[in-house]
């Protein structure tokens, strides 16, 4: 049975019920037309769409992202065998056709596929790779109080957030969220990494005003705390942040705590470096460099250390969980390359802060490694796949 199609171009095809047919011919305009493609999305991301909330993110030489406020979508292109018609509506401007054509539906195009939307994990290493060309220190700080006209971009390049999102394929919720993993800060306009040298002085002041003052660690006022870095010297900005790096709120009230965990593994890094140590020697260290009131265990150092047997000795050394890739492929590749066989309870937290869409952690391991257990109460190990 035939259905006319008069009563408009796509929609009668729409409208076409199960077992009818509607006689199509090829429109006046018909043609390659590559400004039009096929985009396959949910209805979700469609009403973000139609709505003007998503951006395209990419340099020249990289694959164009889709992003959403919250989310990142790669586009890839999928191929159809079937022959697939784009119909334009019937009253459709710069796509009319011809009156005789009205009983008909006419093909303006045939696809050859469609753009499909695959949400992925944002693509932050370059992030990190920017900011740490240029990190903030002692040397900087010293140049602006000398010099009130001090230029920020006269010897280095610099990134204000505008430029990040121009750069980073990443959506802003997905971007900020790798600043703060990051513990970067926003100086007079650009986004600054802060030199490990420099924070450590700055904490190690603060360590020294709470013993001088008599303050708890579990109850620093930040008005009193900023006061007193900017006594000796310190922009008030950097010794707020200081707090953020390695304390957490209390409450609304501006008071905060020094978590020992984050304190106690700025000092094992700046131990560490970048030799290897005896673990006594290093534990030995460590207990000296840690404040009084504070205790350091080794568990606290999972994803920043790891240790090796040389005959009877143990030695530590640091291999930090944010020096590895974001993307799963290349995470596990520097893993295997670094240490060919993993047991899982030292695997494990350089896996942590993997989160691929769609995919557990069962997924991953299945994916990216073997797994050997030579006896049922054996721990298991995991090899390159």
């Amino acid at each position: 049975m035939e259905e006319s199609g008069r009563n408009g171009g796509a929609q009668a095809v729409i409208n076409l019920g199960i077992g009818s047919s509607v006689p199509i011919s090829y429109h006046p305009c018909f043609g390659p037309h590559e400004d039009l493609l096929l985009l396959e999305a949910d209805d979700n991301l469609v009403s973000d769409i139609f709505n003007g909330r998503v951006t395209l993110r990419g340099l020249p030489d990289e694959d164009v992202v889709l992003c959403t406020k919250s989310k990142t979508y790669a586009i890839k292109f999928v191929g159809n065998s079937n022959s697939m018609f784009l119909i334009p509506p019937s009253i459709c401007p710069g796509f009319l056709q011809d009156a005789k054509d009205d009983d008909k539906v006419s093909v303006l195009k045939t696809a050859p596929g469609s753009m499909e939307l695959v949400e992925i994990s944002p693509r932050l290493d370059k992030l990190k790779q920017l900011l740490s060309e240029n990190p903030y220190g002692a040397g900087e700080v010293e140049a602006m109080m000398m010099d009130d006209d001090f230029d920020h971009q006269r010897d280095v390049a610099l990134y204000t957030w505008s430029d990040l999102v121009n750069t980073i394929q990443a959506s802003d919720e997905e971007l900020r969220s790798g600043l703060q993993s990051l513990s970067a800060i926003e100086i007079d306009g650009y986004w600054r990494v802060i030199d490990d040298d420099y924070l450590d002085m700055i904490l190690r002041i603060l360590l020294h005003n709470c013993v001088l003052k008599d303050w708890s660690f579990d109850d620093l006022d930040e008005v009193e705390v900023v006061s007193a870095l900017v006594a000796d010297e310190f922009p008030s900005k950097l010794a707020s942040h200081c707090l953020r790096v390695f304390g957490s709120k209390v409450n609304e009230d501006d008071k905060w705590k020094l978590e020992p965990r984050l304190v106690c593994l700025h000092f094992a890094r700046q131990i560490l470096r970048e030799e290897k140590m005896r673990l006594e020697s290093f534990m030995e260290e460590w207990k000296k460099k840690i404040p009084e009131g504070m205790q350091g265990r080794f568990e606290m150092l999972e994803g920043e250390v790891l240790t090796e047997k040389i005959g009877i000795e143990t030695r530590v050394y640091t291999f930090s969980v944010r020096s590895l890739p974001s993307t799963p492929a290349e995470r596990f590749e520097v893993l295997f390359k670094h240490r060919p066989k993993w047991e899982w309870k030292d695997l494990e937290p350089y896996l942590r802060d993997l989160h691929v869409p769609r995919l557990s952690m069962e997924g991953l391991l299945l994916k990216y490694t073997r797994r050997a257990q030579p006896r049922a109460d054996a721990e298991p190990v995991f090899s390159a796949r």
